[in-house]
């Protein structure tokens, strides 16, 4: 039984009666520009073909109750008296709703059942996947009109301030606003997209090297620190204002640490604006090639990689038919992707899954997707 039905089945087994709608946000994963969004910089995200399920009835009541089919809980809350949730994941339900709350639009309350197959701690989004799903659920329980990217800002917020992940705006974005087919370069400074066709015959492997990290209890705040630093020394808004000869001319006078997060940062923006000048002329061999450059960018200058992710790029990318592949996420573990020739990406994933296992002792696990459609209403 696939995860939609499952939501649904749940939902029925739970509630005794059909749910009136299905929302299905999806994960994601960023092709390449990597810790560029909270600089005021460039991505390139595509949503992934795996996602959050919520299947929902609108209540006329004050509570929200919501039952995870993953975690075998249900979480339920007082939407005139939201509190902090002792569930980890409750607590992305509860920011939502105060989120919404403080950007003035009203809430109304829903029972529901939330099931998914995005893997949690794997940088595919999880966390953003379900404050859209949640989101969602509440304009339709409320009848507040859905505009993808505020709602984005709003979700972003959430995780900044409820949370306390000092996010960007990319995740939100992708999972509100991604298309099939596509992936979206996002100005993160005015939220511009311009949506870009993935390569004819190509597919993109995630490669999951089953190690974790937390954002929270990771360095990512301390990345982010970096860098403003480094914007502070060049007098500028961001590091996306600063070129790469700008920074060329001025490098030998930042502290080391500084300059080698710096020039990931700036080079990266750099990255992002070929790669996607690569694939409007369908050169799909210079976007991998741009792909591995990010990579030892990653490894080398802003160093957020590790020695299981290094082994699952370079297995990868020696693979007959991979393009380029590169980490993905906000590091520190997690997941690789790879852009693949169709024909090879299910050899390719059984070899590269096989050789990571011989070398590391850990089960990798591999999945092949195309580009998906963001948040949405799915028809019962």
């Amino acid at each position: 039984m696939n995860i939609q039905n499952q939501a649904i089945r749940t939902f029925v087994e739970r509630y005794g009666f059909e749910p009136q709608y299905l929302i299905r946000a999806p994960g994601r994963v960023n092709l390449i520009g990597e810790h560029t969004d909270y600089n005021d910089g460039f991505v390139f995200p595509m949503a992934i073909n795996r996602a959050i399920w919520i299947a929902l009835q609108p209540s006329n009541e004050s509570a929200v109750q919501l039952y995870s089919k993953d975690f075998s809980e249900e979480f339920v809350m007082n939407i005139n008296e939201i509190k902090h949730s002792a569930m980890p994941w409750g607590e992305y339900v509860a920011g939502m709703a105060w989120a919404l709350t403080e950007h003035g639009l009203g809430l109304s309350g829903w029972r529901g059942v939330v099931a998914g197959d995005i893997p949690i701690g794997a940088g595919l989004s999880s966390s953003a996947a379900m404050e859209l799903a949640v989101a969602r659920a509440f304009s339709l329980a409320a009848g507040f009109e859905w505009k993808p990217l505020e709602v984005a800002k709003i979700a972003q917020f959430s995780e900044n301030q409820w949370v306390g992940v000092n996010c960007g705006i990319m995740d939100q974005t992708i999972v509100a606003a991604g298309e099939e087919g596509h992936a979206l370069m996002i100005d993160c400074r005015n939220l511009e997209l311009q949506s870009v066709p993935l390569p004819a015959g190509t597919v993109v492997v995630i490669l999951d090297t089953n190690t974790r990290r937390g954002l929270i209890d990771s360095a990512y705040n301390e990345r982010r620190a970096q860098c403003e630093a480094a914007a502070a020394f060049f007098e500028v808004a961001a590091l996306r204002d600063v070129s790469p000869e700008m920074f060329e001319s001025h490098k030998e006078e930042l502290e080391p640490t500084t300059r080698k997060r710096s020039k990931h940062i700036i080079y990266e923006n750099q990255r992002v604006l070929d790669a996607v000048d690569a694939l409007r002329r369908g050169d799909a061999e210079s976007f991998g090639r741009l792909m591995n450059e990010s990579h030892v960018s990653m490894r080398d200058d802003f160093e957020i990689s590790r020695r299981e992710m290094d082994i699952m790029v370079a297995f990868a990318q020696s693979e007959a038919g991979c393009l380029g592949a590169r980490m993905t996420g906000g590091g520190f573990g997690g997941c690789a992707i790879a852009l693949v020739d169709e024909g090879h990406a299910e050899r390719f994933s059984y070899v590269v899954g096989n050789k990571y296992e011989e070398q590391t002792g850990i089960k990798a696990e591999i999945y092949i997707t195309g580009a998906e459609n963001g948040v949405r209403i799915v028809e019962l």
